[in-house]
């Protein structure tokens, strides 16, 4: 092979291939939801970047993140106009196009050391499908924490390959999605398909997709669980007085105040002041645990000190204070916190000025003990990061809760792309999920994903669920965060290493390219690439 191949798609058609790809990956995201659409995005992707030098990388890199984040995000521009939305989209983009970099590379590199079958068919899938990996854990940690929303695990939440999801996680199913689209392509470019042994790696890895039955967990019995959606005006710009989002879920609550119920779950905001240093509002609690017979989990902006914090407070009758408190591990810069305030404000003082409160990360493991049975806990924006979820399963919870108030995005898909990764958390974790939100959408979800109870958007209600509880660890669980980091960061390690690799081969000497190589069009030359 050439040391230098040739891109498979002129310039021009791979920066329209790229936003196609992009573009029909928007698409496997909720509100459509047309999970089938990874296998046409994630190949379009990968086909405008092979031959592709850095610069031809970078510039399908950004087309792909143009297409995919602009759409995908617009719920941010909601009520903040579209300052957040292009620059959060903008961001992701930008990384995008930086790691595409390296999956160009690795198109590069790997077929110079390892020409053969195994090498074009196997090990370059594998090394693509992990930078794959590897750009999604970039944008779920950096910068600030990162935004992990729009990774391919998510779109299959409900498909046939959901059970995989408690088998790898989140990032196994991206691998494995990511390296079934590129050993596809390599069977095309390899073999022309005149040999059914190239299409065995990408048959194998449809086949395990499908095959792999969900890692069952232990049934521990059932906990009643009333959860109310109260409705109440609990956007940012909402108006409102004081109060009135607290009113709204004493309200919506009243029919279900005589049920039997183990555990009474408000929304995130359900309380809209702080009971630890409210003697009213406290008293209201614990009004409310005497009349349900039944401790409660609400959440409220609580203060300590000087710091405050995004809380999930467990209130039980006569304690007068919480007994057991989970603060937000992932506050959401920008929304609950400014980085770096002195920096963005001198662009957008008007925006910044808005979040005055300045959100304090919880450091406490998200798991409470309500009743005798461990909940699970994750606020908001929590549950898209894997993270919360591990820690909570690997400490001993039963059930997860999910509190969040999607007020500020109304008429928009965000609840639902945000109820896809409370189903994907369920299947990995072999755990019910019961995902409350102040408006909706609410669900009460069985461990293997599917829907047990549900409350409309947009209107107050209560629903009484007997949830199934379960124990044991799948091994997304256990092992998810070496699956994660052997996947993508060993990916970034492997690149390195076959880079020198290349690089100490004697100065003059080629490999012998495979016969359907020299029929790949040629591009036209270097400004093509």
């Amino acid at each position: 092979m050439p040391d230098r191949p040739r891109p498979i798609l002129p310039l021009w058609i791979a920066s329209i291939a790229a936003a196609v790809g992009g573009l029909a990956l928007m698409t496997a995201f909720p509100e459509l939801a047309w999970w089938g659409a990874v296998f046409v995005a994630v190949p379009l992707a990968l086909v405008s970047l092979v031959g592709r030098r850095v610069g031809g990388a970078l510039l399908v890199g950004l087309i792909f993140g143009v297409a995919l984040f602009f759409p995908t995000l617009s719920f941010t521009a909601r009520y903040l106009g579209p300052v957040p939305w292009i620059a959060l989209s903008l961001l992701e983009a930008l990384l995008t196009a930086a790691m595409a970099v390296p999956i160009a590379l690795a198109y590069r590199i790997v077929p110079r050391i390892a020409p053969g079958t195994w090498g074009r068919l196997v090990a370059l899938p594998a090394l693509v499908a992990g930078l794959w990996v590897a750009r999604e854990e970039l944008l779920g940690t950096f910068p600030y924490g990162g935004f992990p929303w729009a990774r391919l695990g998510v779109t299959q939440a409900s498909s046939p390959f959901a059970e995989s999801l408690s088998w790898v996680g989140m990032s196994g199913v991206s691998f494995l999605i990511a390296f079934g689209c590129a050993a596809a392509i390599e069977a095309v470019r390899f073999g022309r398909l005149r040999d059914v042994r190239t299409v065995v790696p990408a048959a194998v890895t449809l086949i395990a997709l499908v095959a792999l039955p969900q890692f069952p967990t232990t049934d521990a019995g059932t906990m009643r669980v009333g959860a109310v959606q109260g409705n109440g005006p609990a956007g940012y710009f909402d108006e409102r007085a004081a109060y009135d989002v607290l009113r709204a879920q004493l309200a919506a609550t009243v029919p279900i105040e005589g049920e039997d119920l183990d555990v009474l779950l408000w929304p995130e905001g359900g309380v809209d002041a702080d009971p630890t240093r409210n003697a009213s509002v406290a008293a209201a609690l614990d009004g409310l645990a005497e009349r349900v017979g039944a401790p409660l989990l609400v959440s409220a902006v609580t203060q300590r000190g000087e710091q405050y914090f995004n809380s999930s407070l467990v209130w039980e009758a006569g304690a007068r204070n919480p007994t057991q408190t989970y603060d937000k591990r992932h506050p959401v810069p920008f929304g609950e916190y400014v980085p770096d305030r002195w920096f963005y404000r001198m662009f957008a003082p008007d925006l910044i000025d808005l979040i005055q409160r300045e959100y304090t990360p919880g450091t406490a493991q998200p798991v409470v003990d309500v009743g005798g049975v461990k909940v699970g806990l994750a606020i908001c924006f929590d549950v898209i990061y894997d993270d919360v979820a591990r820690d909570g399963a690997r400490g001993g919870a039963e059930v997860f809760m999910f509190q969040t108030n999607n007020a500020d995005f109304r008429g928009t898909s965000e609840n639902l792309q945000q109820l896809a990764f409370a189903r994907v958390r369920a299947i990995e974790a072999g755990r019910s999920v019961v995902n409350l939100s102040t408006v909706g959408t609410s669900q009460v979800i069985a461990p293997d994903g599917a829907t047990i109870d549900a409350l409309p958007a947009d209107e107050p209600g209560a629903m009484v669920t007997a949830v199934p509880l379960r124990t044991g660890l799948t091994p997304a669980m256990a092992a998810g965060d070496a699956i994660t980091l052997t996947l993508g960061w060993g990916s970034v390690v492997a690149l390195v290493l076959v880079g020198v690799l290349s690089r100490r081969r004697r100065p003059g000497t080629t490999e012998t390219s495979a016969p359907e190589e020299s029929q790949e069009p040629t591009s036209g030359g270097s400004s093509t690439r």
